[in-house]
């Protein structure tokens, strides 16, 4: 790999090692969660251990060994997974920076082995520690009668809760219009946005466990019809108990969807437009102002002692002008500026001959222009600027210089661009008719190129001679140096993307599967009252089916909504850095939550089958 995208690997290695303290601080909540659970179905248990005439420490060192026996299991089970999967993550490293790989080596991370191991430790320390500490709160009465005892549901006013339900949509619907027009936002209130997103969807979820269950039941067919009214009360039920933990789910849900698409989205784009972006291996740019006028930047490149050799023959040179007679308000109308948010400053435009356009259009395969006496024509690629000039051109907007009046050859601009970045980011390039620009305007000598290599080892050591000169006066931007870098950021942002989402997917869908593999224990006796009222396997199964359906479905529908207006406002904070590619990274985004969380969802069915069937 070049060095600069082994500097870049070295900054995701550092950062991903930090986001593995956050995360598991994730995996040890989800953990203690799971293991609450699993304490709670085992009371009865323990209750008749007391009563056999074990004391709670002898209880607790049992619970301590199992989890020790359960911890060594796993740790070791998750270590060989990882080695193994290390391998394909660092195939997929090297893809993703362009590198080259002679033959297979073997890849083991001693540094996050022990990592590995000392968050799990620290992790189940802490798990051992709370049933310590839960075991020896209980009284024996409770643990005996710890199955006899549901949990309190407290009955909503439904129409307070219909209330509730409009006061939160419209907290959410404000939320929406205001990170749909983020460009009149300040950053202190992304925050405040932030909390009252979180606060209504807390909201919609408790208003919906007092109201929704009496709009169905107004649906006499649809309630009536099989085991609806058991699935729908069941429902209502898990609802009402775990607003807290629907609306934790929703959010991670969101987080989840949001940057799995913003990430994978802003990364295809990333390899895309770097194509377009990076046409000839390099430019340079003359720094020295005093030569303007006699010496051209190939010249004065041979003047600080670079070989030109290094470089096809082809190349390109123009230059750039500007005058403080042709200023952006001269370009952009009036009335156009008075509409946009934008402040715009009132600086010179750049210009350049059309003729020295038209070369480096062809050498970038680029559209060329047509410019005639007394026609201007625009020259951007910067979406957020070109949206403005556009009105402007479609309006007419002529401009004065010298004397001359000049009128719009397009009505739109031309998309193109001089330098090389990794971003659109031209704002504009005034092209004016060859007679008509002074060389006195004259403000940039620039030259285009590419290496004189035929391999990627011929182009690297060209391109360290090169770099070279960028401490000599000259501004250089090449391929190479900018592949590396916008590169590097993109497989950074997807990896951390892929990392976070997975992570948060994990977590939610395995909160619910064991939140619903815990109701099915609980409801074991009224599945088998529904046998004995009639009711058929097929049916128990399909209203099984539609119960945890129906509660997988709801936070990752609400989730979805804010997915919507969240990945609108990912993509017009990046504009500046691309367009977010929605339609493939919205598509891999789907296949991942399907494969994961539908996994989840058929596994945590499966299963509950065959509590009901007391298999």
């Amino acid at each position: 790999m070049s060095s600069s995208a082994k500097e870049i690997i070295q900054l995701m290695v550092e950062l991903l090692s930090g986001l593995s303290v956050f995360v598991s601080f994730i995996l040890g909540f989800l953990i203690v969660y799971a293991n609450n659970f699993l304490i709670k179905r085992r009371k009865k248990e323990f209750g008749i251990y007391m009563t056999l005439g074990m004391g709670k420490g002898q209880i607790s060192r049992i619970l301590l060994g199992e989890t020790v026996l359960i911890g060594i299991v796993s740790l070791a089970v998750g270590l060989a997974v990882g080695i193994f999967g290390a391998q394909f993550m660092s195939l997929l490293v090297v893809n993703m920076f362009d590198g080259a790989m002679d033959g297979y080596q073997f890849v083991f991370s001693r540094t996050a082995f022990f990592k590995t191991i000392l968050y799990f430790g620290i992790i189940f320390v802490i798990v051992a520690g709370f049933n310590v500490v839960t075991l020896s709160r209980c009284q024996l009465i409770r643990l005996l009668s710890a199955k006899n005892r549901n949990e309190q549901m407290k009955m909503k006013n439904p129409w307070l809760c219909f209330l509730v339900f409009l006061i939160a949509a419209g907290i959410l619907g404000v939320q929406y219009y205001r990170v749909s027009n983020p460009e009149n936002l300040y950053y202190t209130e992304i925050l405040p946005i932030i909390l009252a997103g979180c606060i209504g969807t807390f909201l919609v979820f408790w208003s919906m466990s007092g109201f929704l269950l009496n709009i169905v039941q107004h649906t006499k067919k649809t309630y009536f019809k099989d085991l609806n009214a058991f699935v729908l009360r069941q429902f209502h039920s898990k609802i009402n108990t775990t607003v807290f933990v629907m609306t934790v789910i929703c959010l991670m849900l969101f987080m989840t969807i949001s940057v799995l698409a913003g990430g994978l989205g802003l990364n295809y784009s990333f390899r895309q437009s770097l194509k377009e972006l990076t046409p000839v291996d390099v430019n340079f740019i003359s720094m020295d102002n005093s030569l303007l006028h006699t010496k051209t930047a190939g010249q004065q490149l041979m003047d600080a002692g670079f070989d030109m050799d290094l470089l096809q023959e082809d190349y390109v040179e123009v230059s750039l002008y500007s005058t403080d007679s042709l200023t952006v308000y001269d370009t952009i109308s009036e009335s156009v500026r008075n509409k946009s948010e934008l402040d715009i400053s009132d600086h010179p435009e750049m210009i350049m001959k059309v003729s020295d356009y038209n070369k480096i259009a062809e050498f970038y395969g680029k559209q060329k222009a047509d410019v005639r006496e007394g026609t201007y024509a625009v020259v951007c690629d910067y979406d957020i600027i070109a949206e403005l000039r556009n009105a402007s051109l479609e309006k007419g907007q002529e401009i004065s210089l010298k004397g001359e009046i000049y009128r719009p050859a397009y009505e739109n601009c031309l998309d193109g661009f001089l330098q090389m970045f990794a971003n659109h980011v031209n704002a504009g390039i005034i092209l004016l008719p060859d007679n008509q620009v002074q060389e006195g305007w004259r403000c940039q000598n620039f030259l285009a190129a590419n290496y004189n290599g035929d391999t990627d080892e011929e182009k690297e050591a060209i391109e360290e001679q090169v770099q070279i000169y960028g401490e000599k006066g000259f501004l250089v931007s090449s391929k190479i140096e900018i592949a590396g870098a916008s590169g590097g950021l993109s497989a950074i942002l997807t990896l951390v993307a892929i990392y976070l989402g997975i992570i948060f997917l994990i977590s939610s869908a395995a909160i619910l599967a064991l939140k619903e593999l815990s109701e099915s224990t609980d409801n074991k006796e009224r599945y088998e009252i529904l046998r004995k009222i009639g009711a058929d396997e097929k049916m128990i199964r399909r209203a099984l089916f539609r119960q945890i359906a129906l509660f997988f479905a709801l936070p990752l529908l609400v989730a979805l909504i804010h997915s919507v207006f969240g990945l609108t406002f990912c993509a017009k904070m990046l504009e500046s850095m691309g367009k977010i590619e929605s339609f493939s990274s919205i598509l891999s985004t789907a296949v991942i939550l399907v494969a994961v969380y539908g996994g989840y969802f058929l596994i945590t069915y499966r299963g509950s089958c065959r509590i009901i069937q007391n298999r």
